[in-house]
């Protein structure tokens, strides 16, 4: 984020419980190196993504707020491609993009999470799946707070946020440009296929279709999917997962990229 085109003014890190010393040593390194720019927020406890994201949105300085993961990468272009999306439509409160995958190198791009651009296309696809790149998305604070906030789900708080933000008549709208690099080992599948996971996806399209937002269809589609996925073999995941759910990147992409 040090590295932007469009420099941020202030990086806020959450600290979600107690972390490993090496990690505080390089958070203290780079709050000394640039005290104005980072807002450290310690929690005494793990509180889960949801209720972290909460805590440090209440010390952002700004109105428009870049979301990402510590261990992924954002593209130097990110912060300005989609700032400049806010100024062209000031009716915007949600902007993300593409994923790029990769494992070990982010020179070993394998796949892309490729989600709809426009906000009708993002309404559609969010009845069954989440219709943006959380790593990616940059919002309105006011928004998010006007909604609530995150909620307290472990691993699907962002998309019930998002589909709560849609219902309740914000515009959003993905780019078709890569914004993040996300770090997706063999670890990352296997956290996909825990129970937890299986029974977080199912209920939260339970939720939608109990408000309507869901139909009954996409809620049998959505549970048959989730248990599927839980029950087969890794490696059956893996040709799954990389040929219905993802776009495998071509090597000319892999070369311009």
């Amino acid at each position: 984020m040090l590295d932007q085109t469009m420099a941020p003014d202030q990086i806020v890190i959450v600290k979600d419980g107690r972390l490993t010393d090496e990690l505080d040593e390089v958070i203290s390194y780079y709050e000394s190196r640039y005290p104005d720019i980072f807002t450290i927020v310690p929690l005494e406890k793990n509180v889960g993504l949801g209720r972290a994201l909460n805590e440090g949105l209440k010390r952002c300085r700004n109105e428009l707020v870049a979301r990402m993961d510590t261990d992924d990468i954002s593209v130097k272009e990110r912060c300005e491609l989609q700032v400049q999306e806010f100024l062209k439509n000031e009716e915007l409160s949600i902007v993300g993009g593409i994923i790029d995958e990769f494992y070990v190198e982010p020179s070993n791009v394998i796949a892309s999470r490729v989600v709809p651009l426009k906000n009708e296309d993002i309404l559609k696809f969010s009845r069954r799946r989440n219709p943006f790149n959380h790593p990616t998305v940059m919002y309105k604070k006011s928004a998010v707070l006007e909604c609530g906030g995150y909620g307290n789900n472990r691993l699907t708080e962002d998309y019930e946020l998002f589909v709560r933000m849609l219902r309740k008549g914000y515009m959003g709208m993905n780019t078709n440009k890569t914004l993040v690099l996300f770090r997706a080992d063999e670890n990352y599948l296997k956290r996909r296929k825990k129970w937890i996971k299986c029974k977080e996806n199912i209920a939260i399209i339970y939720h939608l279709w109990k408000q309507g937002h869901s139909g009954l269809f996409d809620l049998i589609i959505v549970a048959l999917s989730s248990l599927i996925v839980y029950i087969m073999p890794l490696w059956f995941m893996k040709w799954v997962y990389h040929t219905f759910l993802r776009k495998v990147k071509s090597e000319e992409k892999k070369k311009a990229n």
